[in-house]
């Protein structure tokens, strides 16, 4: 049995926790200071410490107030934390149990913004280099916004009194509340998936940071920056700037002016096409008149007034260079008569009649070969000797002796 006035830990934990849950102030507290051991747990409870210079408190916020935090809590970021103060009577301490987190000089919502901001721009998706040129004359456009809002209705107005010419679709989604970002999302997907465009405006018309917070989700600027097809963002009013805007290849300030960026303007156009047709009747005139003069002086030019003086003319040209050729070719022959002559002389004074003519001769056997060492006619041997006015036959009387070098 108990002892009378004895106490066990859990019933001084419980009398505490329902004292302090009595208690007004501590029911609804709001509680400012410094981010510190932040963790996330795999249960999506939040635990994490809030400091100031003198002093530390527990906190946890657990899974259904943390999926409602915009941004991402840091170690070191200043936050006013609101919740009720209450003991965990399992350890016997205090803690706060955080229903809401508000970052330190701005909302939850803009430091949302400027994370998720920070971390895509880190990843390029803002890079100028990846933005695609829109087309000049889309013939297929699709709008990804909500079917009932004055945003549509501007912007068909608009597209169809610029350039009636382009077919425009509309993709209805939710531009705000809870599904909204995957909708826009899911809708630029399935229009590149369909090739169902030539160009995408997404957007909505204005209102609160909350109202266009669904164009600034993770969701929909990565289906943008994933888009093959030209997206322009056309979300609020000229002051308000989201994330979609930055992924986007062009930011309209609004979604009438996003409609007046996506397709030229049909009386531009007809002007231009009025100016461009003047200015081509204007050439094809002075082609013509530059023609005519031509051909006029083609009329009145000599060879075709007086033919048979451009075939005179011919004619003595044509005699001209026929006598020009004979005079080359006459060159050309005397020049070669002249080299022959000295090609002969050349010729002549190496000739072995020449040598003949001086007293020698050559002696050549009957079938014609010539007799060039004593050792090649035999005794009684009948050869030719070739003098320089004709040829005396001979006959070898005696041979030719090696030894002593004497004839026998």
């Amino acid at each position: 049995m108990r002892e009378a006035g004895v106490l066990t830990p859990s019933q001084v934990s419980g009398y505490i926790k329902s004292w302090m849950e009595r208690d007004r102030l501590l029911s609804g507290v709001l509680v400012r200071g410094e981010l510190s051991n932040y963790k996330m747990y795999p249960s999506g409870h939040h635990y994490f410490t809030l400091k100031d210079q003198e002093g530390a408190l527990r906190c946890v916020m657990f899974r259904g107030d943390a999926v409602s935090l915009r941004f991402r809590p840091q170690n070191g970021m200043q936050v006013t934390a609101a919740g009720r103060v209450t003991v965990f009577p399992r350890d016997g301490q205090y803690q706060l149990y955080c229903t809401r987190l508000i970052p330190e000089g701005a909302g939850d919502l803009h430091a949302a913004f400027e994370q998720l901001k920070d971390k895509l721009y880190r990843e390029g998706l803002f890079d100028p280099a990846r933005k695609k040129p829109l087309p000049r004359y889309p013939g297929r456009i699709a709008l990804v916004t909500s079917p009932a809002g004055a945003a549509v209705r501007d912007m068909l107005r608009i597209l169809g009194a610029r350039f009636p010419a382009a077919r425009v679709y509309i993709l209805p989604v939710r531009v705000q509340g809870e599904g909204a970002a995957e909708e826009i999302a899911a809708a630029i997907r399935w229009a590149n998936w369909k090739n169902a465009a030539d160009l995408i405006i997404a957007g909505r018309g204005g209102g609160s940071m909350e109202d266009l917070w669904a164009f600034n989700e993770e969701c929909v600027a990565r289906a943008i920056f994933d888009s093959e097809i030209p997206v322009v963002s056309a979300v609020g009013h000229e002051p308000d700037v989201t994330i979609a805007d930055f992924t986007a290849d062009l930011r309209a300030a609004t979604p009438s002016n996003a409609a007046e960026l996506a397709v030229p303007d049909q009386n531009e156009l007809r002007a231009w096409l009025a100016g461009a047709e003047i200015r081509m009747s204007q050439g094809l005139r002075r082609t013509l008149t530059q023609r005519r003069r031509e051909l006029a002086r083609l009329k009145n030019s000599r060879p075709l007034s007086q033919p048979e003086s451009f075939f005179r003319d011919k004619r003595l040209q044509l005699d001209f260079l026929g006598q020009r050729m004979a005079q080359g070719l006459s060159q050309t022959l005397n020049a070669q008569k002249q080299r022959r002559t000295r090609l002969a002389a050349s010729l002549d004074a190496l000739s072995p009649l020449k040598v003949l003519g001086r007293g020698y001769a050559i002696a050549r056997k009957e079938d014609g070969r010539v007799i060039a060492s004593v050792r090649d006619a035999a005794p009684g041997e009948l050869f030719a000797l070739r003098l320089s006015d004709g040829e005396l036959p001979c006959r070898v009387e005696e041979g030719f002796h090696e030894k002593g070098g004497n004839m026998l």
